[in-house]
């Protein structure tokens, strides 16, 4: 990215004038500013795929928590540039994870230069700890994220224990946030619990850095949440499915009972005409034997 600094160039003293004419016969100044490129990362990749893995988790659980939000930026494994003599010496890489309220977000950016945001520097800054940078990440990072950025919140999560810390910036200084029973950290500025899950993220199962909300539901990734629906839904489909087969069972026990309730019908009928007609022999027998009485014409 080409950079314009005015602080790394002197200009010469004008020059003496007796009678300086008026200001308005001279042509306005053509100033060049020196140009040069600021890299947007050193090229040595992160600790471990799990620490990849793990800053694209917590980006992409923000990005999906804030979607009707364009006033953000989240980023991570960035430089962050504060100053041109840092720019040029490149003293410092950017935080694992950082996260800056009320700027434009639809932006995009290859690194994070504060001179270039109206001094804005990250309102959350999370570090994943490793053996090789614990250390500078709880001292001079820390330090940094203090006294410069004034960071209101910086948390570090170490993977070998599955511990968090965090800081919250009180009266210039970093004060140490308590955490609560889970070990969980109240991060202010997203309104959010910052704790531990352990699940599968990116084919890696294992134990990763999540944020929570006030009442300690998961907060999602936008795949999680598609993948979350996707199961609701086809939940809902089963249930409609065994609901429509249940009626259909009711349907089919009706329809039983009916035909054997119509059979019951037909069965009594028959036993009644078979009666009538086994009557009907009898007194016809009965008659031709003279043991019955004929029968009545009726009133003659």
């Amino acid at each position: 990215m080409a950079i314009t600094d005015p602080d790394l160039f002197e200009l010469p003293p004008p020059p003496v004038i007796d009678h300086p004419p008026a200001l308005s016969n001279f042509p306005p100044p053509s100033i060049v500013l020196p140009v040069f490129d600021l890299p947007d990362n050193d090229e040595v990749p992160m600790e471990s795929p799990w620490h990849r893995s793990a800053m694209n988790l917590l980006i992409d659980v923000v990005h999906w928590h804030l979607r009707e939000r364009k006033d953000y930026y989240v980023g991570g494994n960035m430089f962050i540039y504060y100053g041109s003599r840092q720019a040029q010496t490149w003293e410092y890489r950017g935080p694992d994870f950082f996260f800056v309220d009320d700027v434009d977000g639809t932006r995009e950016r290859r690194s994070w230069i504060a001179f270039e945001e109206q001094g804005r520097y990250p309102d959350i800054i999370i570090e994943l700890i490793s053996p090789s940078t614990g250390n500078e990440d709880r001292t001079t990072k820390k330090v940094i994220y203090e006294r410069t950025f004034r960071t209101s919140e910086y948390y570090c999560y170490d993977p070998e224990d599955q511990k968090l810390e965090g800081w919250t910036l009180d009266n210039r200084r970093y004060k140490p946030l308590a955490p609560n029973e889970r070990g969980w950290l109240w991060c202010e500025q997203l309104g959010l619990w910052l704790g531990t899950w352990r699940g599968t993220f990116q084919k890696q199962e294992a134990h990763w850095p999540r944020f929570y909300d006030e009442q300690g539901t998961l907060i999602l990734t936008e795949a999680e949440a598609q993948r979350q629906r996707a199961e609701a839904e086809a939940q809902r489909a089963e249930a409609e499915a065994q609901r429509a087969e249940a009626e259909a069972q009711r349907a089919e026990a009706e329809a039983q009972r009916a035909d054997t309730e119509a059979e019951r019908a037909r069965a009594e009928a028959e036993r009644a005409e078979s009666a009538e007609a086994k009557m009907a022999r009898l007194r016809a027998w009965l008659l031709a034997q003279g043991l019955a009485p004929p029968p009545e014409n009726g009133p003659g």
